[in-house]
């Protein structure tokens, strides 16, 4: 059984959308695709780096300070 990769899900989730919009044009897809993506994988994150902040951020990539602000936005903390 082949792993697939997140862009593979991402793809195949958006080919999905599509057809079910069934012909209706999306509106501000992109702002729905980060906002979407980007909650569960800071919960991810911050779970797996045992809600210490600042080592979620170093695994981001992130500022911690930016760590916090998404965090708040998506009501993680």
């Amino acid at each position: 059984m082949s792993k697939k990769s997140i862009e593979d899900c991402v793809r195949e989730t958006l080919t999905q959308y599509f057809k079910d919009l069934d012909g209706a044009e999306p509106h501000s897809l992109h702002d729905m695709v980060i906002r979407t993506v980007e909650k569960p994988l800071l919960d991810v994150v911050m779970q797996q780096a045992g809600g210490n902040q600042s080592k979620a951020a170093e695994w981001l990539g992130i500022n911690r300070n930016t760590l916090r602000r998404k965090l708040l936005e998506h009501q993680l903390v």
